[in-house]
């Protein structure tokens, strides 16, 4: 299986400006931009690279961990999941990402908080784009209820 993005970029970095589509169409001319990347905190500039890969993350952590659950006979009523995915100055410079924190409330009856949380691990650990992000420390704040 292969999904694909095209971004379209006009212009340099700071004076420039971007557009992403996605495959599906979900994402359709989504705005790219150095202010959108560096600049504004508020997030309503535009999207960026670390936006989309804290999206992908939460998906996929959340889709696996309601296989795992469901595949254990313990179906989640509810996962709510948030993906913080951090950028920061790289020594020598430019910039890098340097982590992604996993918050997570889940929903699940007839499991108990302790197997909960052990099978939030594993999803963790499992997930096909926390593999991809290897490179970079991944947390995850797991909550019951």
């Amino acid at each position: 299986m292969k999904r694909h993005a095209n971004v379209t970029w006009k212009g340099s970095l700071v004076e420039g400006s971007g557009s992403l589509d996605t495959q599906s169409g979900a994402l359709s001319a989504l705005p790219l931009g150095f202010k959108a990347r560096f600049e504004d905190e508020s997030g309503k500039t535009g999207t960026n690279p670390e936006e989309l890969i804290a999206g992908a993350h939460a998906g996929c952590f959340a889709m696996q961990l309601s296989h795992m659950l469901a595949e254990g006979g313990t179906p989640a009523d509810k996962l709510d999941v948030r993906a913080d995915v951090t950028l920061q100055p790289a020594k020598g410079g430019g910039f890098e990402i340097v982590g992604s924190a996993l918050s997570l409330v889940g929903n699940v009856p007839n499991l108990d908080e302790a197997k909960f949380l052990e099978i939030a691990e594993k999803a963790k650990a499992s997930c096909p784009v926390s593999k991809a992000l290897g490179a970079i420390e991944i947390t995850l704040d797991a909550r019951y209820g």
